[in-house]
């Protein structure tokens, strides 16, 4: 989806009420945004879920480039993502 301006907008689905307010207090415990703290999990979720079960079921192979899961974080890199917590 494009504005006027033509910049991209991303699809920003309703949280539910235990997601609003668990994501609001990690922001807080984190001393960022909520945006930040959803961030973070995102790029956690490799950590959580084997990516590739994600890839096999993935429906649009065209962003893989700029998809979490089709990169590998090093232990340094998860063990800084976890110290942001």
């Amino acid at each position: 989806m494009y504005t006027m301006s033509n910049q991209k907008r991303f699809y920003s689905p309703q949280f539910s009420a235990l997601a609003a307010v668990s994501v609001r207090r990690l922001a807080w415990a984190m001393g960022k945004s909520m945006p930040a703290a959803v961030d973070l999990m995102v790029k956690l979720l490799p950590s959580l879920v084997d990516p590739s079960k994600v890839c096999l079921s993935c429906k649009d192979n065209t962003k893989c480039q700029g998809c979490i899961f089709c990169s590998t974080l090093t232990q340094e890199e998860k063990a800084a993502l976890l110290a942001a917590l």
